[in-house]
């Protein structure tokens, strides 16, 4: 009768201890199923954040040209200046036999064509800031290299300067010479809108020698992809002195 009498007691106290280790199993399951569970979540932040810039590349990089900026119409774009081109290898300043050269003085601003730096910018960018822009001189010779040249002055917004940037990155697989740059002031002022277009055209093709090419300048007020793209369909850069030099 007395080991009936034990084992009743123990068997609630097993019982207790069974239900206790379960509750614990259960527990932990549970801590671990949060802990994998945020471990989940953090690793996909982990990688969206690591996406996001490339997916923000790639839609910029798809980017419809004609979604930059405002439409054609409301940039307000004035018609194609030709300027009589002039400086075709004209070369001065550095590196040049006139190396005290330092500064040019264009007949418009921005200059279409004329005497220039030794050495251009090259196209290994398409974009400058206000802070790093080249001097005018050296980019007036990427234009005899067939560049079309978006030039900002410094009535245009940060929110503008944006869009040309995304323009530039989207723009040059269409037009492999295109550069924005900024303009200074100091060097003349636009004489209408914010916004200058310029590209260096040779003599069309059977043209008496000697017979000088045309540059070409556009002004608009905003930024606007379609205006800039019909300036770069028009005239493109195989049609420049030099388009294969870099």
């Amino acid at each position: 009768m007395a080991s009936k009498a034990k084992k009743s007691v123990a068997d609630p106290r097993r019982a207790r201890l069974d239900e206790l280790r379960a509750q614990q199993k259960a527990s932990e399951r549970k801590r671990t199923m949060l802990i994998v569970g945020i471990a989940a979540v953090v690793g996909l932040l982990i990688i969206g954040l690591a996406a996001f810039p490339l997916y923000q590349q790639w839609q910029e990089g798809n980017r419809p040209v004609a979604d930059f900026g405002v439409s054609a119409a409301a940039a307000n774009c004035g018609e194609v200046i030709d300027d009589p081109a002039t400086g075709a290898n004209d070369h001065v300043g550095p590196g040049t036999a006139t190396p005290d050269v330092t500064t040019i003085e264009y007949a418009t601003a921005p200059p279409s064509s004329g005497q220039h730096f030794g050495v251009s910018s090259g196209f290994a960018r398409n974009f400058y800031t206000r802070d790093d822009t080249p001097p005018v001189e050296n980019l007036v010779h990427n234009l005899e290299h067939g560049a079309t040249i978006v030039w900002y002055d410094d009535a245009v917004s940060d929110e503008e300067v944006d869009e040309l940037e995304g323009l530039a990155n989207r723009i040059t697989a269409d037009a492999p010479k295109f550069i924005v740059a900024a303009w200074s002031s100091e060097r003349g002022d636009f004489p209408e809108g914010s916004i200058a277009m310029s590209h260096w055209s040779d003599a069309p093709e059977g043209s008496a020698e000697g017979t000088p090419g045309t540059g070409h300048r556009q002004y608009c007020e905003q930024v606007s992809g379609e205006a800039i793209n019909e300036f770069v369909v028009e005239f493109p850069y195989t049609d420049s002195p030099e388009p294969n030099a870099g």
